[in-house]
């Protein structure tokens, strides 16, 4: 017993001085550029939040904020960098919750786990769709854009990805109303909307903050919001619920997250 005793107190004063000199970096930290990837292409709700945050914790800390652009196969992509960092608090990842929440639930071979491999640290945005169509479009509400599709309108619908937040707020319409529409993958919402602007495809469940500038443009009409109730950031368009939809309510939100294993003392000061 005293034997165990001596070689346990012998072990720990060994270890005493890495344990304070890890204390000692994590307090100074960061000492150099951190990486936060955003797993969609740059002009995307997750592009703008990160460079918000980037912008932020550079003027906080007056150490460099690398955005870090990895998008692909709805956000799996950088997602899958992310997960594969050294846990160090030198990469940090703009988490949505396509590819945090819902890819588990739809991807057999996804090659992370999003509750083994990563740590939230906080969230940073939660807020409905909007449901907007090119102007070519003959809808000016819920009932009419179902009205117009029943009645053999052509639609295709743009999202961010299999298993997107925009992907399934359309399937979920689609089950709910009976319409057909086309579904066109894209890497992000940004190249969505370009799309939509030029009418290659006619609607989108879109980020709001990346088609609400074109809305107010009068480029983009907004038939409804995703929500379960409408949003003073778009007067007088109703939630698709309020619109006639009972029941329909889908919500995306945007969160920082960092490798499992990043110290606790680094997650904190994040």
């Amino acid at each position: 017993m005293k034997t165990t005793f001596t070689a346990i107190a012998a072990g720990m004063a060994l270890a005493l001085p890495a344990f304070n000199a890890a204390l000692a970096a994590d307090a100074a930290y960061p000492t150099k550029p951190i990486r936060l990837i955003a797993p969609f292409p740059a002009g995307g709700t997750s592009d703008t939040i990160a460079r918000t945050l980037g912008q932020k914790l550079t003027e906080a800390w007056k150490q460099g904020v690398v955005v870090d652009n990895r998008g692909g196969v709805g956000g799996i992509v950088g997602t899958t960098m992310a997960a594969r960092a050294p846990a160090d608090g030198y990469t940090l990842l703009v988490g949505n919750v396509g590819p945090v929440a819902i890819n588990g639930s739809l991807y057999k071979q996804l090659e992370y786990d999003a509750v083994r491999d990563f740590v939230p640290v906080t969230m940073a945005a939660a807020g409905p769709n909007i449901v907007v169509v090119n102007p070519s479009v003959k809808a000016a509400s819920i009932k009419e854009l179902v009205a117009y599709i029943k009645g053999g309108g052509k639609i295709d619908f743009g999202t961010s990805g299999a298993g997107s937040i925009s992907h399934l707020a359309a399937e979920m319409f689609k089950n709910m109303t009976g319409v057909s529409m086309l579904h066109v993958p894209y890497k992000g919402s940004a190249l969505i909307i370009n799309d939509l602007l030029g009418g290659q495809i006619q609607i989108s469940f879109s980020d709001m903050p990346v088609a609400l500038p074109h809305v107010k443009a009068n480029k983009l009409r907004a038939l409804a919001v995703t929500g379960a109730k409408s949003t003073p950031l778009v007067p007088g368009v109703p939630s698709v619920a309020e619109a006639g939809i009972a029941g329909y309510a889908i919500e995306s939100w945007w969160g920082v997250l960092v490798p499992t294993g990043t110290p606790k003392d680094i997650t904190a000061k994040l």
